[in-house]
């Protein structure tokens, strides 16, 4: 379906027009201490928020992790800081997208080999280098009632987000290239 049947439908009904929700950013050393202490500081300095130190699910003694262990740091950004923070890390992957970056909820998620990739960050050598995923969440306005704790709600099938509306948003706000196939 091409783009402009879906801007004409967001002209004539906003309600429609999907939005960033929310932005998850990890960054996963699989161990604990030093590297994972690292790994917070650079994605606070990135993000401007701390971040929540996630566990192992379970023991993997081959890669020396036990269950319960930290072993990531994660952010979750919503509102503008989320709308900043992806702007920056589209162009640091050359604001292309592969379209297997979509899920059938319409949400994506894409890779960023190094941090330093990102605009404005200087390398610090203390720090080091890390790599990291960023997942962004898509839903259009009223979505809420379906999650919400109380007053819950179904919603309609017409009202979710579909890849093909969430490749034409990102295309026209973010002007990110979404290429066919596998990833870039």
């Amino acid at each position: 379906m091409p783009c402009e049947v879906f801007f004409e439908k967001w002209s004539r009904n906003p309600m429609t027009k999907p939005r960033i929700e929310k932005v998850t950013v990890n960054i996963c050393t699989g161990k604990s201490g030093e590297p994972l202490e690292k790994a917070s500081k650079i994605l606070e300095q990135l993000t401007g928020q701390k971040p929540i130190l996630r566990p192992a699910r379970k023991t993997i003694k081959d890669f020396g992790i036990r269950r319960g262990e930290p072993i990531a740091a994660v952010v979750t950004l919503r509102k503008q800081k989320a709308v900043e923070f992806l702007t920056k890390a589209f162009s640091a992957i050359g604001n292309k997208l592969p379209a297997s970056a979509f899920d059938e909820d319409g949400n994506f998620a894409f890779g960023i080999k190094e941090h330093i990739e990102i605009p404005g960050v200087r390398y610090d050598p203390e720090l080091g280098v890390v790599g990291m995923n960023v997942c962004a969440t898509l839903s259009k306005p009223g979505y809420r009632v379906k999650v919400k704790k109380r007053a819950r709600s179904q919603v309609g099938s017409k009202h979710r987000v579909t890849p093909e509306e969430a490749m034409c948003f990102i295309r026209e706000a973010y002007g990110v290239e979404v290429v066919k196939g596998g990833p870039a």
